[in-house]
């Protein structure tokens, strides 16, 4: 069962018991991620992040990792646009401890310089892998290329220049704005007592007065292109399209055609441009979604010569989605859809994780029969005429890396698209 506290201050707890388990996955949720940084802030959310196990004023960092590991738990970390979450699994004897050291790095961090410093060299090094990566950067290209100048179209790590300057104020300044209870999500699922939970939120984060928590800047789409030509065994190949929000009416359709245009290896693009024509080893399609807009993604990777043919093939595999879109192939993606969305709720962290993004995102926690009728409410009908107004709709972004010289220009595939 979910139960719900919110405490007079704003944070908001959320718990979930799951009988047979033995075990507890709990953290805090920020509601503030990349997309909450202004341009000089470009990757302070991430270094905060990092920055949080580095030492508090009663752990060291060595401390912070030994006091969960000696008792056999698990502590990590993730930004992403929307959030920062800071989360731990143990033992249901051990749920007090974690909920201690989740809160001692959240509400009592030193920023010592001399771990800024360490840390800073580990965050440009992860900076420098992930340009070495092309089938991670294309995303990032892509993101950037949907909406440029807007904090949606900045890296979540942030470029190595800002890195290189952050100090001290500006890390304290971030938790300033940003890390108020009133946007924090206290979530656990697994062996936990809600009561207890709360009592214990109550007495360490009682006290919090909310944040400044400026309101981030609206996402507005505008597709561009982004191309670099390099020699590289792959072309890689990331087409996007403005696509449905978090409250969008559309948001369980793009799903439903996501999934059967390239969620798997029935869907179109996989059997039409790998198995019968052979023409890349890599394709898929996935749907994003955020507070006030989505992206519908396809990637490939393929070779120089064939990027123009892989890239005519998927749009008029777009384009034919609309006038032919099968039942069976619908029928098929809900399926995968739903049966994705039970198996991955089999875990506590990953039901811990759904609470505190539904709560986010809706304010409320909808029981996961809701989210599966939604989906086997997705007609082919539905799904066909969503097809037809996202290929006909021109918000499309393209980004390019590798040897794709001869790959198309955006306008080209906006006129493939139309015709």
């Amino acid at each position: 069962m979910i139960e719900m506290t919110t405490l007079k201050n704003g944070l908001r707890v959320v718990t979930e018991k799951m009988p047979g388990l033995v075990s507890a996955s709990l953290g805090i949720w920020v509601t503030a991620g990349g997309r909450h940084e202004r341009p000089e802030q470009n990757g302070i959310a991430h270094f905060l992040e990092h920055m949080a196990f580095k030492g508090t004023k009663t752990r060291s960092a060595l401390q912070i990792a030994e006091a969960i590991e000696d008792v056999g738990g698990y502590i990590n970390a993730y930004t992403s646009r929307e959030m920062t979450a800071y989360y731990a699994r143990v033992l249901e004897a051990d749920v007090p401890l974690a909920l201690d050291v989740i809160s001692d790095i959240l509400l009592n961090p030193v920023f010592d310089q001399r771990e800024i410093e360490v840390e800073r060299g580990v965050i440009l090094q992860e900076i420098g892998q992930s340009l070495d990566t092309p089938d991670d950067v294309i995303f990032d290209w892509l993101q950037e290329a949907a909406y440029p100048n807007q904090p949606m179209g900045r890296t979540i790590l942030g470029p190595a220049e800002r890195v290189r300057g952050f100090g001290r104020d500006d890390l304290s300044g971030f938790v300033r704005e940003h890390y108020g209870p009133d946007q924090m999500i206290l979530s656990a699922a697994g062996a936990v007592d809600h009561a207890d939970i709360v009592k214990r939120a109550e007495t360490i984060f009682g006290d919090m007065t909310p944040s400044l928590n400026p309101a981030p800047e609206r996402s507005v789409w505008s597709g561009h292109e982004r191309r670099e030509v390099k020699t590289l065994e792959q072309a890689h190949f990331a087409l996007g399209f403005e696509a449905p929000s978090y409250r969008d009416a559309d948001l369980y359709t793009v799903q439903v055609y996501s999934t059967a245009m390239g969620g798997g290896m029935s869907s179109r693009l996989f059997q039409k441009i790998r198995e019968e024509r052979g023409l890349c080893y890599t394709i898929f399609s996935q749907a994003g979604a955020y507070e006030d807009t989505g992206m519908f993604t396809i990637y490939a990777g393929t070779s120089g010569d064939e990027i123009r043919g892989l890239s005519d093939l998927t749009i008029d595999e777009m384009k034919r989605a609309a006038d032919d879109m099968s039942e069976a192939e619908v029928a098929r993606a809900r399926a995968q859809l739903k049966a994705g969305m039970l198996m991955g709720l089999e875990g506590a962290s990953a039901r811990a994780e759904r609470m505190a993004r539904s709560l986010h995102v809706w304010g409320r926690v909808p029981d996961i029969e809701e989210a599966a009728a939604r989906v086997d409410g997705v007609t082919v009908e539905a799904v066909r005429s969503f097809a037809g107004r996202l290929a006909g709709s021109g918000r499309t972004a393209l980004a390019l890396y590798g040897p794709v010289s001869d790959a198309p220009e955006l306008e080209a595939v906006r006129e493939r698209l139309a015709a």
